[in-house]
């Protein structure tokens, strides 16, 4: 079965036709690290009983029976019958079924092993996220296929169901001409969500970027709004300005809680207006401008204190959109990856390929630096390659669990009780929510999980 032949998979709905979102478990196909621009895929679960993984000339999803699902994918260190993953007690578990090269859950080989939710399992060269019930669509089709592609938008790729509905939205949006306001962490990509935007909206102008932050705060507006000859004594001659050089394309004002409140009210007057007045002009220009602003910080707070304007913040967010951090969407770790390895490998990039060490150090790391630490490790490791395979020589120290001393010091006054006393708190307070304990921590799920079989703590004893 392709992607397209999806009729017999389809979640089941309830008697009464309701469509609203329902949870599935879902079985994730993240990266074949032999060739990691494959498309990745995202198989729900639900209605099934058994999937069988093994390795086949090309890939397939095929219904074998009603409730049977058999997987394969072109990785030549699987086996044809490599693992099976069935329902015991209402569970999922993950068999092993004799391969050469073993099963791996979370870096470690089992021949058995129930899953968890946020498991990452390792067969051959490639890996997949077990994940225990996300919101789905009951129309959602039982098998999608994620691909990277720079000619669409990239930066809006995703197999998370609730993040794939947002970009869905965001590309219905970037047609109009409604002001989008994109939030999340430094580093989570809102430039190139921007881009994306821009390349989504078929605007003809020009994509224009400015940091408000680095604003002179004296140029501001001359900057913004342009400045007559004459206007003041270094304006030698004229200039449009930024908003005009934007005209009829996009304005991404990145680090929008930056700017000062006299260009907060100027910018707001060329939003509601749709026209700007160069310093020393006597009369506006109109201009036709998409505006996509961005920030790290919480203009909602700004605003109750007053150094935020309430009716610029509204104009600015017509429609937003949040970023979440690599953290919280490690599923999405190489569909992010694949836009940077073109970006430093070029034409090379279709050569790329990783150890299943790597990957697996890769996939383990919370990435506190989001998509900006991963393009600078990923240009690190690219460039040591030299073309050839990234090892884990190729990536930083705590690839290798090699912490400098600094952090290792740090690290021990972590361990021990004081840790299990924190963990313990947090399963308390988050009901046994191994993503949500994770997320209080900052850290990979899979980190806290070894924890969790260190301490020998059972996040269902706090479930209830």
């Amino acid at each position: 079965m392709t992607s397209s032949d999806t009729k017999t998979l389809s979640p089941t709905r309830d008697a009464g036709g309701d469509r609203a979102a329902i949870r599935a478990p879902l079985l994730l196909l993240c990266l074949e690290s032999h060739r990691p621009f494959a498309p990745a895929a995202r198989l729900s679960l639900a209605g099934l009983d058994e999937v069988a993984l093994g390795r086949g000339s090309a890939r397939s999803f095929e219904r074998v029976t009603s409730r049977k699902l058999a997987v394969r994918v072109d990785d030549a260190w699987m086996s044809t019958n490599h693992a099976r993953i069935g329902k015991v007690l209402g569970r999922f578990t993950i068999e092993d079924s004799g391969s050469k090269n073993g099963t791996r859950v979370n870096g470690e080989p089992v021949t058995r092993a129930a899953l968890a939710d946020g498991d990452l399992i390792e067969l051959g060269r490639t890996f997949f996220v077990f994940r225990e019930g996300l919101e789905i669509a009951p129309e959602d089709p039982p098998v999608v296929e994620v691909a990277w592609d720079k000619a669409k938008a990239p930066g809006l790729a995703t197999l998370l169901p609730s993040l794939s509905r947002a970009y869905e939205t965001l590309a219905v949006i970037a047609r109009a001409t409604l002001p989008i306001l994109v939030t999340g962490e430094t580093g989570t990509g809102k430039e190139v969500t921007a881009r994306a935007i821009h390349a989504l909206s078929g605007r003809p102008g020009a994509y224009v970027a400015v940091n408000c932050g680095a604003l002179p705060e004296s140029l501001v507006e001359a900057e913004l709004f342009g400045h007559r000859r004459g206007a003041f004594s270094d304006a030698k001659e004229d200039r449009p300005g930024l908003v005009r050089a934007a005209d009829r394309g996009t304005l991404f004002l990145d680090e929008i809680g930056e700017l000062r409140p006299p260009a907060q009210a100027a910018l707001l007057r060329v939003l509601e207006e749709r026209e700007v007045r160069p310093i020393g002009a006597t009369s506006p220009v109109k201009v036709d401008v998409r505006f996509v602003s961005a920030t790290n910080r919480g203009l909602e707070r700004m605003v109750e204190a007053g150094t935020f304007r309430a009716d610029l913040f509204h104009r600015l967010a017509g429609h937003r959109i949040e970023l979440l951090p690599l953290r919280e969407r490690r599923e999405d770790l190489w569909l992010v990856a694949a836009s940077l390895i073109e970006r430093h490998a070029g034409a090379e990039a279709v050569r790329a390929r990783l150890h299943p060490s790597a990957a697996r150090a890769m996939f383990e790391h919370a990435f506190p630096g989001n998509a900006r630490e991963l393009e600078k490790v990923l240009g690190a490791a690219l460039a040591l390659a030299g073309g050839g395979e990234v090892t884990l020589d190729h990536l930083p120290p705590w690839a290798r669990d090699e912490a400098p001393a600094e952090e290792s010091a740090a690290a021990k006054d972590h361990e021990g009780e004081p840790l299990r006393e924190e963990l313990v708190r947090l399963f308390r307070e988050h009901k046994g929510n191994v993503s949500a304990v994770a997320r209080a921590m900052g850290k990979a799920r899979m980190q806290v999980q070894r924890w969790m079989k260190r301490y020998g703590i059972e996040p269902d004893a706090f479930k209830k």
